[in-house]
């Protein structure tokens, strides 16, 4: 759901998928990631930290982070942020 005030979604990654070909990040809004299905690792500023199902980040503005499926089973992560502004991303 895509609206000027809010930008959430569901990301479904497969075994051994990432969510994006690199990390990427944003200059003023912060995101929330909530590991809806499975088990993966979230990546933050290259540290890499397990994310267990049901598990939640916070990315805070200017981190610069990525998903990725090291598991057998298909996950499923939620993300949330606070406005849709996709001119805010960093690469």
């Amino acid at each position: 759901m895509r609206g000027p005030s809010i930008d959430w979604g569901v990301i479904l990654l497969k075994p051994g998928e990432f969510m994006g070909d690199k990390a990427h990040g944003h200059n003023e809004i912060d995101e929330t990631f909530y590991f809806a299905r499975g088990d993966g690792v979230m990546i933050i500023d290259n540290h890499e930290y397990d994310a267990p199902e049901g598990s939640v980040f916070l990315v805070e503005p200017k981190e610069m982070h990525n998903i990725k499926n090291n598991s057998k089973k298909d996950i499923k992560i939620i993300f949330i942020k606070g406005e849709f502004k996709p001119e805010d991303k960093i690469e």
